[in-house]
């Protein structure tokens, strides 16, 4: 994405650091947004009677709509203005909130994460093209690295204040919070952000967006319904046949044209592939882990909402220490040693987490949450910077685009596939012997529910039984995470090139380096 020089007013423009508080003020709303509702999902189960299933799109809706959107948004802010369209999205995302805090079934729900992420799409990388028309070279790493802290510090935040407005008010305080936070970043975009624009971008393609949503939405929609229907279903089938087809068709369009939105050419990179397929496992493995802990946090343990969110801190407590301590590393032992140990890392966390029971406790959880913390910030950064390091300096923006799309690709299909996997293992291990049909079909949906029926039919055995259901599912998930972390590791060890130092979260050649906060997944971003 081109950038506009900065002009020499620039440097005097006392403003200026006003107009970073606003885009601060935006990445924190998407920050702890990502995050927020995963604390919210098992209290939203119980309330709205949401299924295992229901869940994953509640959280997958914003993220596949995000990845969809995140390069035409970009395009459209160079060619009608940055400042405008990132007052629209932030008007977008402000509406979708709206729509959430009064949703009353699952289906307005995912219809107001569906709007947030059309408006987080506008947001995210607007936010970061904005800065080079605000802050000369000397001060621009440090206005990218306050952005990018704010981005990383909303994930830990998300599910403390959404536990604490959980326990205080009803479940659409978590969307009614984000209102007058986007309200404030308006107003402070429309007073202090100068307008910016590169009409010389390219065009916004909508076939190739209709092309990238359909894929995406086929292929999440698939999964999800596979443990329902089974794998050999035929509407299964042909949902990912209709996804291979479809992106398929993205792939030759982007090849051929010659301005393309999605330049695929960035994948010959050696450099750039090996690094982004890295940083999109770390990001698969987070967002499937955020999606299956809470329910454990809350369900199992018997936590409240707040006490889970502060119970998912030693994770986000590891992965912010690492991010910051991955620079002077990465300058001593290189990329390559890096990127390999925060996999080998996070699959021993992955592993360790596979031998939870129900008797272990909180104390065994935070052990493996910590560990895995440090391996997600010691595996992403390096990957990011890399992947970019890896390429000229005048192509770092599409670069960007392309890192970050496919981050959140590796999000969406992370909650998909292994939310899919807990389901399946869930209901197969869940004894409901004695239940009425409707009671049992009802028990199978989610531990959450299961909790219900069992309280409400005072059957103990069904309390029991689900806990330990959830448990093995979820050490199911750990345990095909902890494998593809280590087969991740051993790829890159084999065929990642070792760059040398660079500013981690700094500067690509000059460029501005990308938000490098993980984004997980929704819930995470």
């Amino acid at each position: 994405m081109a950038t506009v020089t900065p002009h020499p007013e620039t440097h005097l423009d006392p403003r200026r650091w006003w107009a970073l508080g606003a885009l601060v003020a935006s990445m924190l709303v998407l920050g702890f947004d990502m995050t927020i509702l995963n604390v919210a999902l098992p209290t939203m189960a119980g309330e709205l009677g949401a299924s295992t299933g229901e869940q994953q799109w509640m959280a997958d809706a914003y993220v596949v709509v995000f990845a969809a959107l995140m390069l035409p948004a970009g395009l459209l802010g160079d060619r009608f203005g940055r400042r405008r369209m990132l007052m629209v999205g932030l008007g977008v995302f402000l509406a979708g909130s709206l729509v959430g805090a009064l949703a009353g079934d699952v289906t307005w729900v995912v219809v107001a994460r569906a709007v947030m992420g059309v408006g987080g799409a506008l947001v995210m990388p607007l936010a970061l093209s904005v800065l080079p028309s605000l802050f000369p070279p000397t001060e621009r790493t440090k206005a990218v690295g306050v952005i990018s802290a704010a981005s990383a510090l909303g994930m830990p935040l998300g599910p403390i204040i959404g536990g604490w407005l959980l326990d205080h008010f009803w479940w659409g305080s978590v969307f009614l919070i984000n209102v007058p936070m986007a309200a404030i970043g308006i107003a402070a975009c429309l007073f202090l952000l100068p307008e910016t624009r590169d009409p010389a971008s390219p065009k916004v393609d909508a076939v190739s967006t209709a092309l990238t949503a359909a894929g995406l939405g086929a292929l999440i929609y698939a999964i999800i319904e596979a443990p329902n229907r089974g794998w050999g279903d035929p509407l299964v089938l042909a949902l990912i046949g209709g996804s291979v087809l479809l992106l398929a068709a993205l792939v030759v369009r982007e090849r051929r044209s010659v301005r393309p939105m999605l330049d695929m050419s960035l994948l010959a990179h050696r450099g750039f592939l090996l690094n982004a397929v890295a940083a999109t496992l770390v990001m698969f493995v987070l967002s499937g882990l955020m999606f299956v802990l809470p329910p454990y946090l809350q369900a199992v343990l018997g936590n409240d909402a707040f006490g889970t969110g502060i119970r998912m801190l030693p994770m986000m407590g590891g992965l912010l220490v690492a991010a910051r301590a991955a620079q002077p590393v990465v300058e001593r032992f290189g990329s390559r040693g890096v990127v390999c140990a925060g996999l080998v890392v996070l699959a021993f966390a992955a592993l360790l987490g596979s031998r939870t029971t129900v008797e272990s406790g909180y104390g065994f959880t935070a052990l493996w949450l910590s560990i895995a913390g440090l391996g997600f910030g010691f595996a992403v950064v390096p990957a990011m910077d890399g992947a970019l390091g890896s390429l000229p300096a005048d192509r770092a923006g599409s670069g960007s685009g392309l890192l970050m799309t496919l981050r959140q690709v590796g999000g969406a299909i992370g909650i998909a596939l292994l939310g899919s996997l807990l389901a399946g293992a869930f209901r197969d291990r869940l004894d409901v012997t004695g239940l009425p049909e409707g009671a049992a079909d009802t028990a199978r949906e989610s531990v959450v529910a299961a909790h219900l029926v069992g309280d409400r039919a005072g059957a103990a055995d069904l309390v029991t039984s689900a806990d330990a259901a959830y448990v093995h599912g979820m050490g199911l998930v750990l345990l095909v995470c902890g494998i593809a972390s280590l087969v991740a590791a051993l790829l890159a060890g084999a065929f990642l090139p070792n760059t040398g130092s660079r500013d981690v979260t700094g500067s690509v050649e000059g460029k501005p380096a990308p938000d490098m906060a993980p984004a997980p997944a929704d819930g995470r971003q």
